[in-house]
This record gives C-alpha cells, sequence and structure tokens, in this order.
C-alpha cells in the first residue's frame, strides 16, 4: 500500500510537471521562468531519487542561456544547493560535462552578480571532483582576480585559494609551529610569486592582493616568512629566488601592509553594475 502511495504521488507530480512546468519555464514574463527554475532546484535538492537526474537537469542548463539575468542567476543558486551537497555529486557527472562550459562563460556575464555566482557555482565543483575542470577552464576564472569589480575578483580569489594554496602536504603537520622561512607557508608564498608573475599583470600587485585578502589573511599577513624568504639563505636544496622574483615578492609584501593599514580596496576597483576586467 505504501508502494502504491507512492508511485499515485510521483504520478501527479509528473503530471503536474509535464502540464505546467514544461510550459512555464519558457514563459514570456521572466519574473515566472525563474520561479520555476528556483523550484526545480528545491524539488531536485529534496526529492533528488525522483527529481535529480539528466530528464530534469536539462531544463537548469538550457535555462542558463536566458537572456534575463535574474533567470540565469536561479540557475546558479540552484545548482549550488546540489553540488554543495557532496552525496548528490555523482548524479551530477552528466550534467557537468555537458553544460560546464557554459558555466565557465557565465564567469564573463554581462551582470556582475550572475558572473559572481558562476565562479562560486565553479569553486563548488572543484571542490567536488578536481579532474572536472581543465587547465584552461581554471585560467578563465584566475585572471578575473585583476578584475575591477571587486566581488567578482574575490570569489575569483577563493576559487584560485580552493585549487593552489588550499592543500596541504601531509608532511606538513610536523612543521606547523616552525616560522618564517621554514613555516609551511613558505611554499605558498612562492607560489603566490609564481603566479603573479605568470599573469603578466605586474602592475596589478595590489588587486592580487585584495582578492585573496578575505579567504587568504593569514598567508598574507605572514610578513616574518616574507622577510626571511628575502633576507635568509636559502636551505638545502631548495632553490633561491631570482632577482625578479624577490622584486615581485618585495612588491606583493608592501601591497599587504597596505591593505592591513589602509583597510580599503585598491584605487580603481568598485562595485559597479556591469563587468569590467583589467
Amino acid at each position: 500500500q505504501l508502494q502504491e502511495n507512492q508511485d499515485e504521488i510521483e504520478n501527479m507530480m509528473n503530471a503536474i510537471f509535464k502540464g505546467v512546468f514544461v510550459h512555464r519555464y519558457r514563459d514570456a514574463i521572466a519574473e515566472i521562468r525563474a520561479i520555476c527554475i528556483e523550484e526545480i532546484g528545491i524539488w531536485m535538492k529534496m526529492y533528488s531519487d525522483a527529481f535529480l537526474n539528466d530528464s530534469y537537469l536539462k531544463y537548469v542548463g538550457w535555462t542558463m542561456h536566458d537572456k534575463q539575468g535574474e533567470v540565469r542567476l536561479k540557475c546558479l543558486t540552484a545548482l549550488q544547493g546540489l553540488y554543495y551537497n557532496k552525496e548528490l555529486n555523482s548524479k551530477l557527472e552528466l550534467f557537468t560535462s555537458r553544460f560546464k562550459d557554459r558555466i565557465v562563460s557565465m564567469t564573463l556575464d554581462k551582470e556582475y552578480d550572475v558572473a559572481v555566482q558562476a565562479i562560486k557555482l565553479l569553486t563548488l565543483v572543484l571542490q567536488s571532483s578536481e579532474e572536472v575542470l581543465t587547465a584552461e577552464d581554471c585560467e578563465n576564472v584566475y585572471h578575473l582576480v585583476y578584475s575591477a569589480h571587486r566581488p567578482v575578483a574575490v570569489a575569483a580569489g577563493e576559487f584560485l585559494y580552493k585549487k593552489l594554496f588550499s592543500r596541504r602536504d601531509p608532511e606538513d603537520d610536523g612543521i606547523l609551529k616552525r616560522r618564517g622561512r621554514q613555516s609551511p607557508n613558505a611554499n605558498l608564498v612562492k607560489t603566490l610569486v609564481f603566479f603573479f608573475l605568470e599573469s603578466e599583470l605586474h602592475e596589478h600587485a595590489a588587486y592580487l592582493v585584495d582578492s585573496m585578502w578575505d579567504c587568504a589573511t593569514d598567508l598574507l599577513k605572514d610578513w616574518e616568512c616574507m622577510n626571511s624568504l628575502l633576507l635568509e639563505e636559502p636551505l638545502n636544496g631548495e632553490e633561491p629566488l631570482t632577482d625578479r622574483q624577490e622584486s615581485a615578492l618585495i612588491e606583493i609584501m608592501l601591497c599587504t601592509i597596505r591593505q592591513a593599514a589602509e583597510c580599503h580596496p585598491p584605487v580603481g576597483r568598485g562595485t559597479g553594475k556591469r563587468v569590467g576586467s583589467i
């Protein structure tokens, strides 16, 4: 009897879906389209056994091309709710491979709010499976740390931090209390310098620091470590910094000190309405 009741309820839900949703998710009014996507996101999250499959996910994927920003935004927030739950990741693999390129392109959306949420969604995708995003996908997000719009840049900074800076070698557990050149932050500071130089935007260190300030404050304030990398002799087997790398580290260090002292974003970075990167 329980099974019969469950089947009856599912048949009713399918009837509502085909009779209402399938017609209204393409409604002429953007607000109705947005409501449809928001609701199907809730259905897939609450009753994943019935709704979290490609027969339903495809509607969210298609709607990511909607001409209205508010509708595209609902697609991304609905997907975030799904990717956040790691237990659901296996059911999202086909959708991810099919619509990943569209999500990556949305990081350059003309609407700031949409671009920010697209980056945040990719950060969740990254945490669910690092193999999904190619090096090119990641680089498309990396360069947004230099965006003139701070929310976009901060979201990209968190993505960059999760990808390049948050993984720790198990061997570091024994040296967590070491300081200066021998601290776990030493390699992370070098990684930051290498990234800065490879990005070829050397006059914009202040933008890079501001983008990562919220998620990597402890690293960016480890001036003792930065000083020791500049002043102390390299450890056995350690490659010394080149003159160019030392100059970059000094520039980054000065920007972190200025950020800590002034407590505001660099000149030229704001929260306007349209996306633009430098």
